[in-house]
């Protein structure tokens, strides 16, 4: 397992600008929120899911769970977008062959508007009842970049 140490906050900090509790929880929350990110650790990385699981839970933005996790020195992985992926090429053959052009206008649409952000997706994913991947892939291929990571990763 690789920890997410003092040099991967800073490189992060220089790129992403969210301060320390950004929900300004409580101690008492914030800890109780760090025993439940470590209980919720599968092979010592906190899923994507998982986290957006907790804060759903727990009544908290997700931005803090993602803050949560850097203080602890947790990563998160399997990202809903697959934006963690090492390889960007599209996992499923399918999605590259069959391409919507009515998905691919609507993100044009995001993109313009400056809202090809996580959320975003999610909420376009949820339009068109389908997977949050699906639409992030058609995204990828069309050399779209998402930003604003609702757990604050990118």
């Amino acid at each position: 397992m690789r920890e997410f140490n003092e040099a991967d906050r800073k490189k992060k900090k220089n790129r992403i600008r969210i301060r320390e509790n950004p929900a300004a929880l409580s101690p008492e929350v914030i800890s109780q929120l760090e025993d439940r990110v470590r209980t919720s650790l599968k092979d010592g990385y906190l899923p994507c899911a998982v986290a957006f699981s907790i804060a759903k839970e727990t009544g908290v933005p997700r931005v803090a769970i993602g803050e949560i996790a850097d203080r602890l020195g947790v990563r998160i992985t399997d990202c809903q977008l697959g934006c963690f992926r090492v390889d960007k090429t599209v996992s499923d053959s399918s999605v590259s062959r069959n391409i919507d052009d009515e998905i691919v206008s609507m993100l044009r649409n995001l993109k313009a508007d400056g809202e090809l952000t996580c959320t975003g997706l999610f909420d376009l994913a949820r339009q068109l009842k389908l997977k949050p991947r699906a639409i992030a892939e058609v995204a990828n291929i069309q050399g779209f970049k998402v930003h604003n990571c609702q757990l604050g990763c990118f």
